[in-house]
């Protein structure tokens, strides 16, 4: 029983991480996206498409052969697929584009700012004794040998 309850703990522990629930959260939103993208194309860039090529994407099929029970290729319902996909693949590409730019940007900025704190230490001393520039750690002179 106590193997049972243990393999019940760890699928709960798995579901409830974090990153499955981001993963089930971007399956969802991708879901209604491409619902939204595919209402898009076929309501609204297809009937476009349609006037200026003469026809409608969905209503382009050949029929392979002939009587009633003969197969359709609807080749037309497929160019709309396509074009739902590169819609989907566009706006995901400027998605990342634009995670990736922000996310350079931000490292940029944290590494101009590490940079700018490094130059405003000083990283050199003079001696007294002698005035010499010597590391600001140093505990001796290298020049007048002079103990700091």
């Amino acid at each position: 029983m106590s193997k049972k309850n243990g393999f019940i703990s760890e699928f709960k522990e798995f579901i409830l991480r974090g990153n499955v629930m981001d993963m089930a959260v971007g399956v969802i939103i991708g879901g209604a996206f491409t619902a939204i993208v595919t209402s898009l194309n076929e309501d609204i860039l297809t009937p476009i498409l349609g006037i200026f090529g003469g026809t409608d994407f969905s209503e382009l099929k050949v029929t392979l052969g002939s009587g009633e029970n003969a197969p359709v290729l609807t080749y037309g319902n497929f160019i709309t697929a396509v074009i739902n996909f590169l819609i989907v693949a566009l706006v995901i590409f400027c998605l990342i584009k634009g995670i990736n730019r922000a996310t350079e940007r931000a490292t940029a900025l944290v590494k101009k700012n590490k940079e700018d704190a490094e130059a405003t230490e000083p990283t050199e001393k003079d001696c007294p004794y002698c005035y010499s520039k010597i590391n600001i750690k140093a505990t001796r002179c290298p020049h007048c040998t002079a103990q700091l």
